[in-house]
């Protein structure tokens, strides 16, 4: 359980520096809500990868902290990603899976 409070420290809930009540909550609900997202992606769209059992900071690193040109039209959205872009095959692996599950 304590990994799992380190995880989502991460995702920067501890940053409850506001004097009120209901800002820092909503912080709180946010970063709650970001790590289940990752948690979600880990075991649907990562299983299997060398990221599917890494840690939320690490998943937040190399896969969402991303330079890319995203185009939308009618039918689909494109993520352009840059050509040296060292996880290519992680992230496009991880999209399939998502797309076929």
């Amino acid at each position: 359980m304590g990994n799992r409070i380190k995880e989502q420290q991460f995702l920067f809930s501890d940053r409850t520096s506001c004097h009120h009540w209901w800002p820092n909550q909503f912080r709180l609900l946010l970063s709650v809500m970001a790590y289940t997202l990752v948690y979600r992606l880990r075991r649907l769209a990562l299983h299997g990868t060398e990221l599917g059992s890494a840690q939320v900071n690490t998943v937040r690193t190399k896969l969402f902290k991303v330079a890319a040109v995203v185009v939308q039209n009618t039918r689909r959205i494109n993520f352009m990603l840059q050509s040296r872009y060292p996880h290519r095959d992680q992230f496009e692996k991880a999209l399939a899976n998502l797309n076929s599950g």
